[in-house]
């Protein structure tokens, strides 16, 4: 068997030491490499997959890394981590102290800009063109942009200023017709009609044949009499890119290696001043069967087997935080038509995709476009409307202008349905739902809540539902509950009143979120040892149930908040309350367990939360710590 072009392979140097005539070798290669990677670690294959012809040739032309490459959402990057010397780590993908499922700054200087959240590459590699100017710097700047990420309105603020500025930019569309679910929107229909429109570029080869067969002093006519004909076939007066002052190329086959090469080629020796946006058509899921045959293309999988493409399942047989949050809604949905769900391009990792099988017309995927979501959803609600935005904690964090300015200040019932609350694991920080409390919480009149189970959610829900003269969020995890019996959709909370999960004498512990289950390990840890507990589940970082956190605080020695949040939060709101009432005056002892002041890595949730110290064992610790256990013990040997 003959030697892989791809063992040969460890930096694009290596690449670039090849004939063009073998670069199909190694992108088959690379394909087989990748898909066998992938079913080993989960990830995102589908974008990967579609994108390895692109990648093989944007580094067999491209001097990278002093060219810089910058990979939008980053989720598209397997490929090209592969051929820029992390081959041999490729396997430690998204793992404990391995490789980041997106660029990263820090792992290579092959990724000049970290990338998790979308839409950012035409801003970051505008600012790098820049500075190359200023520097008199001749380098290329590449950014590649797609998989459903030009439908958000940054990319648009980037390329009106980089057409005004002029700068030495390339960018490359990688249109595969998908963002995670199926593309929405205006921009989606039209780059159809660009991909559609081949009598255009067919009909114009005949212009010029006809035009050039006249004498030559009508020749000068021949560009008038293409733009007017492809104004005629597209609708646009030229197309939408040449109009933000991109000269346009395309649209071409992105999985045509060879003639990737060559158009790269001479984009690169071309003197042109001034952005270029080269349109490419690609497949998500490309060379892969089970993910080209797949809705979502195979956006992002757990392992699976090869062969066969079925991925590996959770054996537990408890519902997702995810499905009972949408099955909830779709209950509700039953018996008010006003309530309507809002996602953006997240469908099934929200549960929206359930509630659209129900009601198709009260369902809105507006694409990843975040901020037209809540300002959308404002809109809605001023009109009487029951409006859910289902979003991603981390991806809530782009709205926020919008969440104070459209929603908050005008004290409007948008029902905030955060989901991916805490740590995730796999996606690390750029997808850790670590500031929503925070965010959320320091905003007037807002109504904040944190499921500590499924059942508790549910009365979230339910309970937002009733919410009709100012917003509201509940947030929620990742992965299953425990598996309890859910309450009916008429069991709502009381706002800003928490419950007494267990009595104790000496320690009082206020959880907020998903950390009650640790809390009561800890609970009877501290109970071995003497040390007996009060644990409260706040249920509500806004309002506080002062009343009850005074009761408590009243009747022991110490109070230790916990959260899945960072500092600012609901332990933060706590101590300003106890304060405020002169209960540290009196002695009170206070400590809040917060996520620790720094981005954390990708590992598995439970690893994450040890290191948190926001573990079971760490809950302990503290408690410990803060009641000077030695004394507490030596009085209290008999409790144990």
């Amino acid at each position: 068997m003959s030697e892989k072009l791809l063992d040969k392979i460890n930096y694009p140097s290596d690449l670039r030491l090849l004939k063009r005539n073998q670069l199909k070798k190694v992108s088959e290669e690379l394909r087989s490499e990748l898909i066998n990677v992938v079913s080993e670690t989960g990830g995102h294959l589908g974008a990967s997959l579609g994108v390895i012809e692109l990648t093989v040739a944007l580094h067999y032309v491209f001097d990278t890394p002093k060219d810089k490459l910058v990979w939008d959402v980053g989720h598209q990057c397997y490929p090209h981590k592969i051929i820029t010397g992390r081959k041999d780590k490729i396997r430690t993908l998204r793992k404990g102290g391995g490789l980041s499922g997106f660029t990263k700054r820090a792992e290579s200087e092959y990724d000049p800009f970290g990338a998790a959240h979308s839409s950012t590459s035409i801003s970051s590699t505008l600012g790098m063109a820049t500075a190359k100017r200023l520097s008199n710097d001749k380098n290329n700047v590449i950014a590649v942009i797609g998989d459903g990420a030009m439908s958000a309105g940054m990319a648009y603020e980037a390329m009106n200023n980089a057409g005004a500025m002029k700068s030495k930019l390339i960018v490359v569309l990688n249109d595969n017709d998908m963002s995670i679910a199926r593309p929405v929107g205006a921009m989606s229909k039209y780059l159809a009609r660009l991909l559609s429109g081949k009598i255009y570029f067919s009909l114009r080869e005949t212009i010029k044949l006809i035009l050039s067969a006249f004498s030559k002093r009508f020749s000068s006519t021949a560009g008038k009499a293409e733009d007017m004909f492809k104004s005629f076939v597209t609708g646009s007066g030229g197309t939408l890119f040449s109009e933000l002052g991109f000269y346009y190329i395309g649209p071409i086959d992105g999985h045509d290696v060879n003639n990737l090469v060559t158009i790269l080629e001479n984009v690169k020796k071309s003197n042109h001043e001034g952005p270029i946006l080269i349109h490419a058509i690609t497949k998500k899921g490309k060379g892969y069967k089970p993910a080209e045959d797949s809705g979502d293309k195979y956006h992002g999988v757990s392992k699976f087997n090869v062969v066969t493409g079925e991925q590996s399942k959770s054996k537990s047989k408890i519902p997702s935080y995810t499905k009972i949050f949408a099955n909830t809604l779709i209950k509700h949905a039953e018996k008010d038509t006003k309530i309507v769900g809002i996602t953006g391009a997240m469908p099934s990792g929200t549960g929206l995709d359930l509630f659209e099988k129900s009601f198709p017309e009260r369902t809105f995927d507006v694409g990843i476009a975040e901020q037209h979501a809540v300002t959308f959803a404002a809109g809605l609600a001023t009109e009487g409307y029951k409006p859910f935005a289902a979003i991603y904690s981390t991806f809530l964090q782009r709205a926020y202008d919008q969440v104070v300015h459209d929603v908050a200040i005008q004290s409007l019932p948008v029902r905030f349905a955060i989901d991916r609350a805490g740590l995730v694991g796999a996606d690390g920080p750029t997808h850790a739902g670590s500031f929503d409390i925070t965010y959320l919480s320091t905003l007037p009149n807002f109504v904040v809540m944190a499921a500590s189970d499924e059942a508790e959610l549910v009365r979230m829900v339910n309970t937002s539902v009733n919410i009709n003269d100012r917003p509201s969020a509940f947030r929620y995890p990742r992965g299953s509950g425990f598996g309890i019996s859910l309450p009916d959709i008429n069991e709502t909370l009381k706002i800003g009143k928490g419950r007494v999960v267990s009595s104790g004498k000496h320690i009082v512990i206020l959880n907020f979120g998903a950390r009650l289950n640790e809390c009561k390990k800890a609970s009877d840890t501290l109970k071995k040892k003497g040390i007996t507990t009060t644990i409260v589940d706040a249920r509500f970082a806004k309002p506080l149930d002062e009343k009850l956190i005074a009761e408590v605080a009243s009747n022991h020695e110490a109070v230790i908040s916990i959260e899945e949040g960072s500092i600012g939060g609901f332990g933060s709101h706590v101590a300003k309350f106890l304060s405020d009432r002169g209960f540290f005056d009196k002695g009170l002892k206070f400590r809040s367990m917060i996520l620790p002041d720094k981005f954390l890595d990708q590992d598995t949730p439970e690893e994450m939360y040890k290191k948190a110290g926001l573990d079971s064992d760490s809950i302990v610790q503290k408690a410990e710590n803060v009641l000077n256990s030695n004394v507490v013990i030596a009085k209290n040997k008999n409790l144990s």
